[in-house]
């Protein structure tokens, strides 16, 4: 059965393998976007990477200024690494209006098997713990996946701003 865990070294090959699967799409949830995976090929490049992450968690951890706290998750089945989770402390305008507060991405070969679902799930009470008692969730207009995924986790539907869906979660 598929977890949530902090980033860890240890998953390294199957992170890379994970991210290949994306064949160069973006992948939400997952931190990477200023981390060239070929530079994340290097162990101790990697490592640094996973310390960025577990780190940005901390209010105090120094970031770009548009960007806000968040806790990173992986989802992962035994040693195989099977997508990213991220939990944005805050919203900013550009996360009320198209981002929200969780992002989450599976890898491709492991879609439709529920793995975004329950990772969702799980993740609701973490962001409970971190203060959010109303989770906002986005997703495209045209992705009927995710806007499953929140909805079966109870996401209600508010309203759509540029091509996003938003949803919102009681999650008291």
């Amino acid at each position: 059965m598929a977890r949530l865990i902090a980033p860890d070294v240890s998953y390294h090959s199957s992170w890379l393998e994970g991210a290949g699967d994306f064949n160069g799409t973006r992948q939400d949830g997952a931190g990477a976007e200023d981390w060239p995976l070929e530079d994340l090929r290097d162990p101790q490049t990697f490592g640094r990477f996973v310390d960025w992450l577990v780190k940005d968690a901390l209010p105090e951890s120094p970031r770009n200024p548009a960007h806000v706290p968040c806790t990173y998750l992986w989802i992962v089945e035994g040693g195989t690494f099977l997508g990213s989770l991220a939990i944005r402390h805050e919203l900013t305008d550009f996360l009320l209006n198209e981002g929200g507060h969780i992002g989450y991405s599976v890898r491709p070969s492991a879609r439709r098997r529920g793995h975004a679902a329950k990772a969702l799930a799980d993740a609701l009470p973490i962001a409970r713990e971190l203060g959010i008692t109303r989770v906002l969730l986005t997703c495209d207009e045209d992705n009927f996946g995710s806007r499953g995924t929140i909805e079966k986790n109870g996401g209600v539907y508010e309203d759509s701003r540029n091509g996003k869906r938003r949803y919102w979660i009681d999650n008291a």
